[in-house]
């Protein structure tokens, strides 16, 4: 194996300088980075990461904890997106990831075991159950933390703005002519408390009386549950002229029970999803959305778990609100 020394014998320089060059040092000259690491690559050298960590008392590691409801894993596609994100600003960073369970190998741990096992920087919540006391104890250790779409009191959170893309949607329904608005929302959440608080906070002043009948608990991304809560909607009495759905791949599920029961979207009854995710904008019709800036998201939560590691003395708890846009589709109608 290339040791730096056999790389700064080849050059004619110090180990220090090596280090330097590689390290992108201010203080060595342009020509001397680029001969370096020229020569560097040519013998096959590259930096030991087990080297770096005991210089910095660091690994370069951040723990992902995503343990969602559905069990979808990565196929959750806003929170994929939102961790491929993190996951580009965390490398730009020159930090790898390493996700955190209750299970290595035959051995059972916690949270909060897991991420010192593995030996982590800093941990990033993007989905779990944060009632789970293995959470707790993870939130309450000394490791730097940041949530994501859930706040703690003495962690910095990034978070989507429910409030606001509800409001956004039912503002965009109400001026294409709708007053029967239901609501399909997920499991109990602060993400879902606050969707749920401004679907009727914003209906109310607009001065639209929300029927109990029209709003339903579902699941998050479980087209099955929201297809059966889709039948229960379209057999009332008064039925909405407008469903939203808990998110574009619940959405699923409403679409094909509207179809079985051989009504059309959006002649016969419009629709709204959230969260903006591709297959909604190839669905026929068009899907009309919430698209939430997973980008933004994934991309805030590395650069602020990050400062916390490098710079725990300068660091303050923060609440990063990102906000989302409404995509414009073809499956809501104009009432006239």
């Amino acid at each position: 194996m290339v040791s730096i020394k056999d790389v700064s014998i080849r050059c004619g320089v110090s180990v220090a300088t090596v280090s330097k060059a590689l390290n992108d040092h201010r203080d060595i000259g342009k020509s001397t980075k680029e001969n370096v690491r020229r020569i560097a690559k040519e013998m096959g050298y590259f930096p030991n990461s087990s080297a770096r960590a005991l210089k910095t008392n660091r690994t370069y590691n951040l723990g992902v904890l995503f343990v969602d409801e559905a069990q979808s894993g990565l196929t959750h596609e806003y929170f994929a997106n939102v961790l491929d994100s993190f996951k580009v600003e965390a490398e730009r960073n020159g930090y790898d990831i390493t996700f955190i369970s209750k299970h290595t190998g035959r051995k059972n741990m916690s949270y909060y075991e897991h991420s010192k096992y593995r030996g982590v920087d800093g941990v990033v919540i993007a989905c779990i159950d944060f009632t789970d006391p293995g959470v707790a104890e993870l939130i309450h250790g000394e490791l730097p933390v940041v949530t994501i779409d859930h706040v703690f009191d003495n962690r910095t959170a990034i978070i989507s703005d429910n409030i606001k893309g509800m409001k956004d949607l039912i503002t965009y329904c109400y001026e294409m002519g709708h007053r029967k608005i239901a609501y399909i929302h997920g499991a109990d959440s602060s993400v879902t408390q606050n969707r749920v608080g401004s679907f009727y906070k914003t209906l109310g002043e607009l001065g639209i009386d929300v029927s109990d009948e029209y709003v339903k608990n579902g699941i998050y991304h479980d087209p099955d549950t929201t297809a059966k809560l889709t039948k229960d909607l379209l057999g009332l009495k008064d039925r909405p002229t407008c469903i939203i759905f808990p998110d574009d791949f619940s959405c699923i599920g409403g679409i094909n029970a509207i179809k079985e029961l051989g009504l059309r979207i959006p002649e016969d009854i419009s629709i709204v999803g959230y969260d903006g995710i591709l297959l909604s904008q190839v669905l026929d019709p068009r899907l009309t959305t919430l698209q939430q800036d997973t980008r933004a998201m994934g991309r805030s939560a590395a650069e602020k778990l990050i400062t916390l590691i490098e710079n725990p003395k300068a660091s303050i708890i923060e609440r990063v609100v990102v906000e989302g846009k409404v995509l414009n589709g073809k499956s809501v109608s104009k009432i006239k």
